[in-house]
């Protein structure tokens, strides 16, 4: 089998995408804390999605969870139906401005999706912030389910 050709990421070049590309970590079977990753799908999004709306990693989410303060997973119900993180509730990118009441504008929330290479957390927040949303009460997870698995950190089923 020969490899794909590669992508040019402005002047980066990036693996094409394989014909069964797969969004989320895959668990090695019989090797805990071991995954597959497939890096072919998605396009990649900046560290700074817009102006005002900070970007967190694992530590800042773990203890934003812990203070009880709202985490959304913005992806698919299909994604999500495989696990979240700890407490996150679903509201898919596509309901988000269907859903405002659910969400407080004056607590910050975090929002993420599949990782890096996901379009879903950076449709939500473009969503919330031509809503109005304040930026800063927006906190974006970039690296998603793909980080948050591949660190060994637990999932479990989306809270209603």
């Amino acid at each position: 089998m020969t490899p794909n050709p590669p992508v040019v990421v402005d002047h980066v070049r990036r693996l094409a995408r394989n014909a069964d590309a797969f969004f989320l970590p895959r668990p090695l079977p019989g090797e805990p804390g071991r995954f597959v990753v497939d890096a072919t799908w998605g396009t990649i999004t900046p560290m700074e999605i817009a102006p005002g709306v900070r970007t967190v990693g694992e530590l800042e989410v773990i203890a934003h969870l812990e203070a009880g303060l709202p985490v959304v997973d913005v992806r698919l119900e299909h994604y999500v139906a495989e696990g979240t993180l700890p407490a996150a509730r679903s509201i898919p990118h596509t309901e988000v401005l269907d859903r405002l009441d659910e969400l407080d504008p004056e607590v910050e929330t975090v929002l993420f999706c599949n990782g890096p290479q996901c379009a879903a957390t950076p449709d939500a927040i473009r969503r919330l912030l031509g809503a109005g949303w304040p930026a800063d009460k927006l906190l974006f997870y970039r690296g998603g389910i793909h980080d948050w698995v591949t660190l060994g950190l637990p999932l479990e089923p989306a809270a209603s």
